[in-house]
C-alpha cells in the first residue's frame, strides 16, 4: 500500500511538472511571437528591458522559490540547515560554469563567442546561448512540483510551485522575444526566428521532468537539488543577464527592470505560496 501511494505521488508530481514546464515553454513561444510585430531593426532599450526583467524574476525565484525551501527541508530533516543550501548552490554554479565552457554559444550584446571552438553559424550560437540558461528554469519548476508531491500533495507546496511556474512563465515571455528579435536583426526570416526562439525553450520541460524522475528515489537529497537549481539560475543571472542588461546607454532601464522583476516574483511567492 505504501509503495502504491508513493508511486501515485510520483505520478502526480510528474503530471504537475509537465503542466508547469509546458506552461513556461508556451510563454517562451508567445514571447518569440513578438517578432511578427516588429521590423528587422528593433529598439535597443527593449532588449535591455527584457533582459533586466528576466534577471529580477530569476533572482527572486532562486531565493524565495528554491533556497528558502531547501533550508526549510534540511531543517525539517534535522540536517545542518546551511550545508545543503551552500553545497547545492556551489554545485549548480559549477554545473552551469561547465556547460558555459563546453557548449558553443554567443551573447548578442557582448558579441563574444564562448564555449568550445565551433564553425556553427552565428544565429545557431545565439539560440544556444538562450537554450543554455533555460535549463535551470525547467529544473526549478520540476523540482518545486516534485517537492510538493513528496509532501503528499500539500496545498501550500503546490501553490508555491504554481507561483514559481507563473513567475518564470512571465519572465519567459520577454526572454522569448529576447532571442527571436536579435535573430531577426541578424537577417533571419520572421518565421524561422520565431521557430528558433520557441525551440530554445524545449529544454525546460525536458529538464523539469528529468528532475522529477531523479528526485523521486532520492527524496532526502531534495534540499541539495533545490539549491543546485538555484545556483544554476544565479550563475545565468550574474554571468549573462545582468551584464547584458547594463551594456550601452540604457543601463538605468535595465536596473529598474531587474527591480521590477524581483518585486513581481516576490509578491507572487508570498501571495500564492
Amino acid at each position: 500500500m505504501q509503495s502504491k501511494n508513493k508511486n501515485k505521488m510520483i505520478q502526480n508530481g510528474f503530471l504537475w511538472a509537465l503542466g508547469g514546464t509546458g506552461f513556461i515553454f508556451l510563454m517562451t513561444c508567445l514571447g518569440a511571437a513578438v517578432v511578427f510585430f516588429f521590423r528587422k531593426q528593433t529598439v535597443k532599450w527593449m532588449q535591455t528591458l527584457f533582459l533586466g526583467f528576466a534577471a529580477g524574476i530569476m533572482i527572486a525565484a532562486a531565493v524565495f522559490g528554491l533556497l528558502v525551501p531547501a533550508i526549510e527541508e534540511a531543517t525539517a530533516a534535522d540536517q545542518i540547515a546551511w550545508l545543503p543550501a551552500a553545497g547545492g548552490l556551489l554545485l549548480g554554479v559549477l554545473f552551469l560554469f561547465g556547460l558555459d565552457k563546453l557548449i558553443p554559444h554567443i551573447h548578442p550584446a557582448a558579441n563574444v563567442r564562448e564555449g568550445l571552438s565551433s564553425s556553427m553559424k552565428r544565429t545557431t550560437l545565439l539560440v544556444f546561448a538562450v537554450t543554455l540558461h533555460n535549463i535551470p528554469e525547467g529544473m526549478a519548476v520540476g523540482l518545486s512540483f516534485a517537492l510538493a508531491a513528496q509532501h503528499g500533495g500539500d496545498v501550500g507546496m503546490y501553490s508555491a510551485a504554481l507561483a514559481l511556474a507563473l513567475g518564470i512563465g512571465i519572465q519567459n515571455f520577454p526572454e522569448g522575444a529576447a532571442i527571436s528579435l536579435p535573430l531577426r536583426h541578424e537577417g533571419m526570416r520572421v518565421r524561422k526566428a520565431f521557430l528558433y526562439g520557441c525551440l530554445s525553450g524545449v529544454v525546460e520541460p525536458i529538464f523539469g521532468l528529468l528532475m522529477v524522475v531523479i528526485a523521486a528515489p532520492i527524496a532526502p537529497a531534495m534540499p541539495w537539488l533545490l539549491a543546485f537549481a538555484a545556483g544554476a539560475m544565479l550563475y545565468v543571472v550574474v554571468e549573462e543577464l545582468i551584464p547584458e542588461a547594463h551594456l550601452g546607454e540604457h543601463s538605468n532601464i535595465g536596473t529598474l527592470a531587474v527591480m521590477a522583476g524581483f518585486l513581481i516574483m516576490m509578491i507572487l511567492d508570498v501571495a500564492l505560496g
